[in-house]
């Protein structure tokens, strides 16, 4: 095995992280590969570090021009989700990488490498071809904006188990089918916040909806009429470990046509939840590759 073939899982990881779309992960991973075959690599002693260092650079570069594009994306854009194992860590929940976009390309970059993967404000350094104290400056203002937003992160808070979020997600699942309006009414956070990303390509909410009624009103009428072409009666639903914890692959005519995945807060109930049904975010789930 070359030492590209034994980081290239650890490189798409980063890459992923960064910039959350599986695609553009794939294609850094790819370029990654392009500039380590074409480089002198007599004088690298440290590959790991080596092609962790290509990776990050290519991935700020694409996540600074995808921003410069982002503002013609029609309605809410939320990350690619992706299909994982039951050890996979919170990290790449869509909820912490939606927090990760408000950050910028550099900020996003160290908090990753730190956080997730470990790396030491010098290996970082090295990374990103910054200064020691730039990073640290970098990971100390992306910890206080990510801790803000997500208290569930910060040491000594408490976080709902799997079990409980698995619990609350299956609950969610049959009320919302059910339309049960007492139920999910007493799952939801009183300022609940959905999110529902259709790229402008299918039918969805261009902007998000906030409070615990108008989202319970809009999961409850949700299964009560057809949804691009599929009728309700012919949909299944499928629970199983997304983006880290437990969420939710909708299927009919043949074809993934949504994803939903739920943000606990530290009390247990839904803060949160995130609808993927742009089709072009949809191939990585109806693969299932796995981002670890």
């Amino acid at each position: 095995m070359t030492a590209f073939d034994e980081y290239r899982d650890l490189l798409f990881s980063v890459a992923y992280r960064i910039l959350g779309t599986v695609a553009d992960a794939e294609d850094v991973v790819q370029d990654t590969w392009v500039k380590w075959s074409a480089a002198d690599r007599t004088g690298v002693a440290e590959p790991k570090a080596y092609l962790a260092r290509i990776t990050t650079g290519l991935a700020i570069d694409r996540l600074r021009q995808r921003q410069a594009r982002r503002e013609s994306y029609l309605g809410p854009w939320l990350p690619e989700p992706v299909v994982t194992t039951e050890d996979t860590a919170d990290d790449v929940s869509i909820a912490l990488l939606l927090v990760l976009e408000n950050l910028t390309p550099l900020e996003r970059a160290v908090f990753v490498l730190h956080e997730a993967f470990g790396f030491t404000h010098a290996e970082i350094a090295e990374a990103v071809d910054r200064s020691p104290d730039t990073v640290r400056q970098a990971a100390h203002r992306a910890r206080e904006y990510v801790s803000a937003r997500r208290p569930t992160q910060r040491k000594g808070i408490s976080r709902p188990t799997r079990a409980r979020h698995r619990e609350v997600t299956e609950r969610f699942l049959a009320a919302a089918v059910g339309g049960d309006l007492n139920t999910l009414l007493d799952l939801l956070a009183p300022g609940v916040t959905l999110w529902t990303d259709g790229g402008g390509k299918v039918r969805q909410a261009m902007r998000p909806v906030v409070g615990a009624e108008r989202v319970a009103a809009w999961f409850a009428g949700v299964g009560t009429r057809p949804y691009e072409g599929v009728d309700p009666a012919d949909m299944t639903a499928e629970v199983l470990d997304l983006n880290g914890t437990a969420g939710v692959v909708f299927r009919g005519a043949g074809r993934v046509v949504a994803t939903l995945t739920l943000d606990l807060d530290e009390n247990g109930r839904i803060a949160g939840l995130h609808n993927v049904a742009n089709p072009d975010k949809l191939r990585a789930v109806a693969n299932r590759p796995s981002p670890d």
